[in-house]
């Protein structure tokens, strides 16, 4: 659950400090002018910045607004479960594009924030992150619990189909050696990047590889099933939880 009253005195502080910090710094930055009105819909000339990465005359002001609406919503409810449920979606995309934003903005200099003020916006994204960017505890646990399960009963398919059914010749040491590396290397670029990738089928694709450079052929027939397991993984997964999402939103509404 995420409190909203945690939010506002902890990212934002008392009120007075707040208007000093955040608020007072937006509304009278060069940028924009202080009395200025958004014409159009703030959240989405925000995410048009988001996207474009190209500042536009209405982007701090839109920024502003988006600030703004946050603090009422946060003195107003005080607490993330007590927003009525059509709202909370918008709430928690307003946190999560306005932090964006600010990433952006810190990231390329424009506009040129003070450094006093670029450390106030700082410290303003670092508290909303913490209030929406996190993963319950029980998650943790359940994910830790599930893949270790999963790998105590199925570690020997996997490791027979690496080894053996990839290609025409067993893995040797070498081979073992150069497809490890390259997922090593690729898994830690994509983490420093941000980029989803899946650890098996980067290491499944490195064994190819060797056994192609090597010469010993590939078993078309394994291939084939493990392509055919990456198509179908995401509409299959997506498919289950759809399913047990309104089990449980049912299940739940049930007196």
């Amino acid at each position: 659950m995420v409190c909203l009253h945690r939010v506002r005195t902890r990212w934002l502080g008392p009120s007075s400090a707040w208007d000093s910090r955040i608020n007072c710094l937006i509304r009278t930055h060069r940028h924009i002018d202080p009395k200025g009105i958004l014409g159009q819909d703030a959240r989405e000339e925000v995410t048009d910045y988001i996207r474009t990465k190209k500042l536009q005359p209405d982007t701090v002001l839109a920024i502003r607004e988006l600030v703004e609406d946050l603090d009422h919503e946060v003195a107003l409810y005080k607490e993330f479960k007590a927003v009525p449920p059509q709202d909370q979606a918008n709430v928690r995309n307003d946190m999560y594009v306005v932090s964006e934003a600010l990433r952006l903005m810190d990231k390329s200099g424009d506009p040129g924030f003070a450094p006093e003020e670029r450390a106030s916006l700082k410290n303003y994204k670092t508290k909303v992150d913490s209030a929406t960017k996190f993963i319950p505890a029980w998650v943790k646990v359940a994910v830790a619990l599930a893949l270790g399960l999963g790998t105590m009963v199925g570690w020997k398919r996997v490791v027979v189909t690496l080894g053996e059914k990839i290609g025409k010749d067993h893995l040797t040491y070498a081979q073992g050696a150069s497809a490890g590396i390259v997922a090593m290397g690729t898994i830690f670029a994509a983490d420093i990047y941000g980029l989803p990738v899946s650890t098996t089928h980067i290491l499944s694709s490195g064994v190819a590889g060797t056994m192609a450079a090597n010469g010993s052929g590939l078993r078309l027939k394994t291939i084939r099933n493990i392509a055919a397991g990456w198509v179908f993984t995401l509409p299959a997964a997506a498919l289950l939880s759809g399913i047990l999402y309104w089990i449980f939103r049912h299940m739940a509404a049930i007196p």
